[in-house]
């Protein structure tokens, strides 16, 4: 079955959002994982919110938006603009003092590790940063850059010129300093293709 586009399907894509979880946490699709999922994971709890957000918006339903959007900020300390793109899986390990505004697009399969800052200044353009990019706490990806698939962002990192794909990038401002060793080959989520 091809994959479909997100927001195209509030079902494929929360279907597809858990089974990208469960393939990162190495978690087998049960009952058990299910109600994790559900009841306890707050990756899932943030991404589904904000794909709740963006259906009621395309369905123009007043206010709902922003009562989701504060209850993001409230419970999970996370400020996800209505204009970006996140991707199938998105996982954000620590959500709290996570900013992702502008109209940033966020590829499947990335991963936060908190505090991260990803946009820039109104009217400076937002990054795309591709699939699989792991993005380290307090990462700061400013403007309109792009950051390639499997991509590893090192702790405080702060980017601000394109990073190629399957690189590491750390410092201030970032700058390559290896191949990602952890490419598909080598990833636990490299089977998804298999798993979804």
């Amino acid at each position: 079955m091809p994959r479909k586009p997100v927001g195209q399907s509030l079902f494929y894509d929360v279907s597809r959002d858990i089974r990208m979880i469960l393939a990162y946490e190495n978690r087998p699709a049960t009952i058990r994982n299910y109600l994790w999922i559900w009841l306890a994971c707050d990756a899932f709890a943030v991404l589904f919110s904000f794909r709740l957000r963006k259906l009621f918006r395309r369905w123009r339903i007043p206010f709902i938006n922003r009562l989701i959007r504060l209850w993001q900020t409230m419970f999970y300390a996370i400020e996800l603009g209505i204009d970006i793109e996140l991707g199938h899986g998105v996982y954000f390990v620590h959500t709290v003092g996570t900013v992702v505004g502008g109209d940033a697009k966020v590829g499947e399969g990335c991963i936060f590790f908190g505090n991260n800052t990803i946009g820039a200044a109104r009217f400076q353009g937002s990054p795309v940063i591709g699939p699989h990019t792991v993005i380290g706490a307090g990462v700061r990806v400013l403007g309109a850059i792009q950051v390639g698939a499997y991509a590893f962002l090192g702790a405080n990192a702060v980017v601000v010129d394109a990073i190629p794909e399957g690189k590491v990038a750390v410092g201030i401002p970032a700058r390559v300093i290896a191949d990602n060793e952890l490419m598909p080959e080598t990833r636990r989520m490299a089977d998804l293709g298999q798993v979804i």
